[in-house]
């Protein structure tokens, strides 16, 4: 039977974030935390939860260790876990996905597994461990659970083109942004983000991460046709993502179009602000990102999903936005 929490000597969480958790005052705190919640293996709850899912959001790193925010959909029960150490996704990169080129044995990927209907969310973090004619096995390195805060319910339908998801669709891409993806991003009240630090292949605490942000629509504001900023509301104080940023600054986002089903995926560089007006300026930030992009790629009507809007995260009272 596995044993409950974090089985390892050497800490759940790298020098970087073990670092900001210190300047924040929460170090101690966190790691006893940690280390009940962060496994080294799927506990069979989350095993099932995977199953029931019809989209993950992943985060990877291209040639360029460009970190990038994808998705990977498909009918329920896509997602398997032949034992508590492993995932399989039987599925391939939707068209224009920048997971096109990157799911290969060795790669580092971050898991966000989302149900939106329940504000329900796991991660994962791994390795590709097997590529073959179904999809990817991935080996587990760690696992935790998340908090609802910030999700925005809404209702999923699976479409028939699900089972399709190299099927050809309209993809503009450039490095400055145009008006729709500024519109879009401005209009947003959920995004992904995917970062990466990678110092040893031997620590389960390094790799890549996907993870989840939600605010007010306005919550991003777009200062230039290459630079866009968000909030960094209270979270789970792992600061998984902020760290990655400080110690590796590029970071990849993504964000849905839940009513054209459009996909716009951006690669760049992100740093954090840690105080000052401009944090201020936003009611509940605890700082900010601001993500200066290099790349861009919308792809049309990709989501293989038909959404509807439910409500949106009690959490987010006391929050507020660019607007």
């Amino acid at each position: 039977m596995a044993l409950p929490g974090w089985t390892q000597t050497e800490s759940p969480f790298h020098a970087g974030e073990q670092d900001v958790q210190t300047r924040m005052g929460v170090r101690d705190k966190v790691e006893k935390f940690g280390r009940k919640i962060i496994r080294d293996y799927l506990p069979d709850q989350h095993r099932e939860f995977y199953s029931l899912l019809p989209f993950l959001v992943v985060g990877t790193t291209d040639e360029h260790q460009h970190p990038w925010a994808s998705l990977l959909t498909g009918p329920p029960g896509f997602i398997t876990s032949p034992d508590p150490q492993h995932l399989h996704i039987a599925t391939q990169p939707l068209f224009g996905s920048p997971l096109a080129n990157q799911l290969r044995v060795g790669q580092d990927i971050g898991i966000l597994g989302i149900l939106p209907e329940n504000r329900r969310r796991n991660r994962v973090s791994g390795q590709i461990s097997a590529v073959d004619k179904t999809g990817i096995t991935v080996a587990i390195a760690q696992a935790f659970g998340n908090c609802p805060q910030y999700i925005q319910t809404r209702h999923l339908e699976v479409l028939p083109d699900i089972t399709r998801p190299t099927t050809a669709k309209p993809m503009e891409q450039g490095t400055q942004l145009d008006a729709a993806a500024q519109a879009l991003i401005t209009k947003s009240d959920t995004l992904f983000i995917a970062t990466a630090y990678q110092a040893s292949q031997d620590s389960p605490s390094f790799g890549a991460d996907a993870s989840h942000r939600g605010g007010k629509p306005g919550f991003v504001n777009v200062e230039d046709s290459q630079t866009f900023v968000l909030p960094d509301f209270s979270g789970n104080l792992h600061f998984n993502t902020v760290c990655n940023i400080v110690l590796n600054p590029k970071a990849g986002f993504l964000f849905i179009d839940f009513e054209t089903r459009d996909l716009l995926y951006l690669t760049g560089q992100a740093e954090i602000v840690w105080e000052g007006e401009v944090v201020d300026a936003v009611a509940g930030a605890e700082r900010l990102i601001r993500v200066h992009v290099n790349e861009w790629r919308r792809v049309s009507a990709a989501l293989p999903l038909n959404v509807e809007f439910g409500e949106y995260s009690p959490f987010l009272e006391p929050t507020g936005s660019w607007a």
